[in-house]
């Protein structure tokens, strides 16, 4: 008994240890994966927080290398070299022609590889010879034809070249002729010539930062030998608010430390008082004729007046310089306000950064003589008024400022082509060709598709759309992935400031309201049927139309309802309904686009004259078919409304293989309306 008991014991205690050891290596297992889950939580929020510290150094280093750059504005514009005429000459570097693939004649068929095959008879050889000699002429004469259009190709080719290259050294030899005449024009001491000159010199110059603007307004006294102008000056915000960025954990995000009042003011005066004197030294080291005896120059920001809340020019230095005490002075070393107000005599405002004015010098319209501006929106050329050839040449010099080849094609021949360019940049540069829409309206999709037709068939890395008015979705959306870049009226005048060129859009710079263009063809196609709609019921309902493929509209411009009233080739249009419809379609079929299967018709509650209805006063609706006359056809009968949709599919005529098109009917409803419908199609609704 005893050893029976302890044998039970020992093995129920075996037992239990077992079940013991298992809890404590569960238990051990659990503890472990928890360490290494707080372990990688304590290694991500490590690698987080250095991430968020990292960058908060970074942007901490972009804000003291901006002040760096403003502090050594001076000394960095000393060391750039000095304007001269002779750098805007260009050369007539013309690559030379290359023909490519078209160099290379088309090989002919060589007799020896057309010999007779097999043959055990007299009459069989004759036949296999036969037969050979005549594939051998076959493909001679394949070869022969391939021959004649390479060449009519390759002659195509280097007269399209000669032509373009005749264009650009035309106009570069202009260009030149107009520089000398303008130099010339400076040695005579030509007023307007030296004002054109030195305005040069300072938006030629690479001294300044890319934010900074670049207005003058300048007039040249002869008798006293003295340049007067206005210049533009930077705003109080180029001095960064903040002075430094730390990362704070508690919290998870930056903070930001304000730089002190007294030295954000200080560095802004003492940016101010460097740009007066950038500016003296970039005229009088242009002065290669010993033009300039003094320069008179006034610094004005252009910001709202604290006494009228109105803008206005506003002046906070103003300085008359004389060359003999100019040239002596060592820029790099000066202190450029104590320069500015010791040394030179000049002033500079106290309270920038509360616009307290100083009263200007000598200013341009006290000259007497006409008064130049450059860069102010007031005197700029208006884009929508300018000639269309000096339009284009204008589009030509914005690419040529951008470091690019380019010159504007003749006005005959130019298969659509306003302005050739090359870009000299290895791997993404290549031949562009740049069309120039000078529209108050919107530019059709149309237009966009004839740019890509061209790209293609001239064979050009990328084509360039310009236009004084703007795009509409559709256009952007066939963009898309393409070598195509479209650049609106404001992103055009913003580039032609940022690169030393005027234009504005319409007064005050500001565009035209676009409208959209008529994007339909001017003869509608007389082959069409119209698609009347009528219901029981009272309820207002706009009926709209997609063209498809599949389940996807073509474009957004393809989808026809009470903002788009006909698609882009006009081969779908809203028309007014006669009684008894209530709506009415009109589509020709067999001029829809060719990639186009469906053409679905849908209805939706007007929201705005039944904003609380939905489709269950939807009935006995049917589509009428009808021909130009209005002369019913066929009727096909669609499905009723259903009580919480306020949109239904009506049906769809689909494309068949035959060339037919045949009626599906629809029923699909929707409870969040047309918005909701289009979205199933391929439409984004923001």
């Amino acid at each position: 008994m005893s050893r029976r008991s302890a044998g039970f014991v020992n093995t129920w205690a075996e037992a239990q240890r077992q079940y013991q050891r298992q809890i404590e290596a569960e238990q051990r297992r659990r503890r472990e994966e928890a360490r290494q889950a707080r372990d990688y939580q304590r290694r991500a929020a490590q690698g987080h927080r250095e991430y968020r510290q990292a960058e908060a150094r970074r942007r901490t280093e972009e804000l003291d290398a901006q002040v760096a750059t403003l502090q050594g504005l001076l000394t960095a514009g000393c060391q750039a070299s000095a304007f001269r005429a002779s750098s805007l000459m260009r050369v007539e570097d013309i690559p030379p022609f290359d023909p490519g693939q078209l160099a290379w004649p088309v090989r002919m068929p060589d007799p020896n590889q057309y010999q007779a095959q097999g043959g055990w008879t007299a009459n069989r050889r004759a036949q296999a010879q036969a037969e050979a000699r005549s594939r051998f002429e076959r493909d001679w004469h394949a070869a022969q034809a391939a021959e004649a259009q390479r060449q009519q190709q390759l002659a195509a080719a280097q007269r399209d070249y000669d032509q373009r290259a005749e264009a650009q050294r035309a106009e570069v030899r202009r260009h030149n002729a107009g520089i000398t005449e303008a130099t010339a024009g400076v040695r005579r001491g030509d007023p307007e010539s030296l004002v054109e000159y030195f305005s040069a010199a300072l938006y030629s110059s690479t001294a300044w930062p890319e934010d900074f603007p670049r207005q003058v307004v300048a007039a040249f006294d002869s008798a006293a030998r003295q340049l007067v102008l206005e210049w533009e000056l930077p705003g109080y915000d180029v001095v960064p608010e903040a002075k430094s960025v730390r990362y704070v954990p508690a919290q998870d995000q930056d903070k930001e430390t304000a730089r002190p009042v007294t030295q954000r003011r200080a560095l802004y005066r003492e940016v101010l008082a460097q740009s007066v004197l950038l500016v003296l030294h970039q005229l009088f080291a242009a002065d290669e004729y010993g033009i300039l005896d003094s320069v008179a120059l006034n610094g004005f920001v252009d910001a709202h007046d604290p006494a009228t809340g109105r803008r206005a020019h506003i002046f906070l230095a103003t300085v008359m310089a004389q060359r003999e005490a100019f040239i002596d002075l060592h820029l790099e070393q000066v202190d450029a306000t104590s320069c500015l107000t010791e040394a030179l005599r000049g002033q500079l405002t106290t309270r920038p950064d509360q616009l307290t004015s100083v009263r200007p010098s000598r200013q341009p319209q006290d000259v007497g003589n006409h008064v130049v501006t450059h860069g102010g929106g007031e005197e700029e050329p208006d884009l929508y008024d300018m000639d269309p050839i000096a339009f284009e040449s204008l589009v030509a010099d914005l690419f040529r400022a951008m470091g690019m080849q380019a010159v504007t094609t003749q006005r005959s021949n130019d298969g659509g082509v306003d302005v050739d360019a090359l870009d000299p940049t290895p791997i993404r540069g290549g031949k562009i060709i740049v069309q120039v829409k000078r529209y108050r309206n919107t530019v059709p999709p149309t237009a966009v598709r004839d740019l890509y037709g061209t790209v293609q068939d001239i064979g050009a890395n990328k084509g360039v759309l310009v236009t004084t008015s703007g795009y509409g979705p559709g256009s952007h959306t066939f963009a898309r992935g393409k070598p195509l870049e479209l650049i609106s009226g404001t992103e055009l005048v913003d580039l032609l400031h940022r690169h030393g060129l005027r234009g504005r859009l319409g007064e005050g710079g500001r565009p035209a309201p676009a409208q959209p263009a008529p994007s339909g063809p001017a003869t509608p196609p007389d082959d069409y049927n119209v698609l009347g709609m009528t219901w029981s019921g009272s309820v207002a309902l706009d009926v709209c139309a997609l063209v498809c493929r599949g389940n996807r509209v073509l474009s957004e411009e393809h989808f026809v309802f009470f903002n788009n009233l006909q698609t882009p080739d006009g081969s779908v249009r809203a028309v007014p309904a006669a009684t008894p419809d209530k709506a009415a379609i009109r589509v020709s079929f067999d001029a829809l686009p060719e990639d186009a299967d469906r053409f679905v018709l849908v209805a939706a509650v007007d929201p705005e004259v039944n904003p609380d209805a939905d489709l269950s006063d939807f009935t006995d609706a049917c589509i009428r078919l009808l021909d130009p006359a209005r002369t019913e056809l066929g009727r096909l009968e669609v499905s009723d409304g259903r009580p919480g949709e306020t949109a239904l599919v009506l049906g769809s005529f689909r494309h068949r293989p035959n060339g037919d098109w045949d009626f599906v009917l629809g029923g699909k409803g929707y409870s969040g309306g047309l918005e909701q419908l289009v979205q199933d199609y391929g439409i984004e609704v923001e």
